[in-house]
């Protein structure tokens, strides 16, 4: 199967073709079909939880470019920090204005001086559009990061584009920064990953329905 993965991160779109191979499925972003003259549609991306910004943008892709797209989204959450303080789907974009890997690494340093580390967990929601008939979405727990700890002390490697939150970052098991952290075994477990578990559910229900 080959999808469309609707995004214009390279780190992003990297991560996931690492990921699902094992399924089978050949992934190409937005920035290929850009090099082809694909003029890309902007988003709004104005819902309120990473499921709705997930769903605006996979069915707006589909529309322009009449093929099986699926897109994803994150929020950001912190535990014991006011509301007004949590990031939820707005990682980069504070107070209006969306914020360069730097200046993320910046504010979100600035947060953990004023409230101390901070615990933290990615929830994140996907949508994929087959077709007009046929649309599948998550956000299930499955899918969130777990818990990690949000530092004041940024990691001295340069840090990861499209990732640049990975160096305040650190894992609550080994008490290592994420840019420490070994790689991840290329063999997946399809039942421990959510976004694998999610494509082979979509996977098995085309195959029940031939």
């Amino acid at each position: 199967m080959k999808l469309l993965y609707g995004t214009c991160n390279s780190a992003k779109l990297s991560s996931m073709k690492k990921r699902l191979e094992i399924l089978g499925i050949e992934l190409t972003g937005l920035n290929d079909l850009k090099e082809k003259g694909a003029v890309i549609p902007e988003v709004c991306e104005d819902g309120k939880t990473p499921l709705e910004n997930a769903r605006q943008k996979a069915i707006a892709y589909y529309n322009e470019f009449h093929m099986p797209v699926f897109s994803c989204d994150s929020g950001l959450y912190f535990d014991n920090v006011p509301d007004e303080i949590q990031p939820g789907v707005h990682v980069r974009r504070v107070n209006g204005v969306s914020l360069s890997d730097e200046q993320m690494i910046e504010y979100y340093s600035g947060l953990v001086k004023q409230y101390g580390n901070l615990m933290a967990t990615y929830k994140n929601a996907i949508c994929f559009v087959l077709d007009e008939n046929h649309i599948y979405e998550s956000m299930d727990s499955s899918l969130e990061s777990g818990k990690f700890i949000l530092t004041d002390k940024p990691h001295s490697t340069i840090k990861k584009k499209g990732f640049p939150l990975d160096s305040i970052s650190i894992d609550i098991k080994t008490n290592q920064y994420f840019y420490d952290l070994p790689p991840k075994k290329e063999k997946k477990d399809v039942d421990k990953d959510g976004f694998l578990a999610f494509f082979q559910n979509v996977l098995d229900i085309g195959q029940d329905k031939k």
